[in-house]
């Protein structure tokens, strides 16, 4: 009897956890009809155009290339990280991707080289929206932005600042920047192809949970709290 007792409690308390996590999630994502919409868009989109394009351009860049343009986007993104830097305070931070940019730039001929990284300069990794939770504000509800993905209310506002300190919108040709934009989008793209192997199951729940997860473990720096 003490046995069935045990049974009996710890199918109690596994199912007050499994209410507790549809509850936690419901209040995370409580669009979820909207956005499941827009990530089926999305991914339909993805699958007849932007991945194609990302493995043709994988299969026909040599590795050395590829990571060289991989560099060069990554350099003109540690504009951005070096003003969320600034902006949370982490002067240190800002001296390190100060150095990384002006290496990678002269050194590094425009950042195709990563030269910074070789030094010891490790790369940091920030953005407005972050920034915005280091100053307290919270995620508010998960997102499904059309062409852009997985989001959230603040993440979705930070990329306005962050788009100023990019050069895209400074380019007074608009084919270049067209086509600078372009390549960006298919070599972030064939970045991810590798990762994408991981995913499995509902592919909508498992990028949303990957995506609340990251977002929070780079905005407190990797000091994440323990569930249990």
């Amino acid at each position: 009897m003490k046995k069935l007792g045990r049974i009996a409690t710890l199918a109690s308390l596994c199912c007050v956890a499994s209410l507790c996590a549809v509850a936690a999630q419901a209040e995370e994502d409580p669009w979820e009809g909207f956005n499941r919409a827009v990530f089926r868009f999305n991914d339909t989109l993805d699958r007849y155009t932007l991945k194609p394009l990302a493995k043709g351009y994988q299969k026909v860049t040599p590795d050395p290339i590829e990571d060289g343009i991989g560099n060069f986007f990554r350099n003109i993104g540690d504009v951005v990280v070096l003003g969320n830097d600034l902006l949370q305070g982490k002067l240190h931070n800002a001296g390190v991707d100060t150095s990384r940019i002006l290496f990678n730039t002269t050194f590094g001929l425009l950042g195709f080289v990563d030269v910074a990284s070789r030094m010891g300069l490790q790369r940091n990794d920030e953005d407005f929206g972050q920034t915005l939770g280091v100053w307290g504000l919270g995620n508010g509800p998960y997102v499904v932005l059309p062409l852009l993905g997985p989001s959230t209310v603040r993440d979705a506002f930070g990329r306005v600042p962050d788009s100023f300190l990019k050069p895209y919108r400074y380019m007074g040709d608009v084919p270049s920047r067209n086509s600078m934009l372009g390549v960006d989008v298919v070599d972030t793209r064939a970045s991810l192809l590798a990762a994408e192997r991981m995913i499995s199951g509902d592919r909508y729940i498992f990028i949303r949970n990957a995506y609340l997860q990251n977002r929070e473990f780079r905005t407190r720096d990797g000091q994440v709290e323990d569930d249990f």
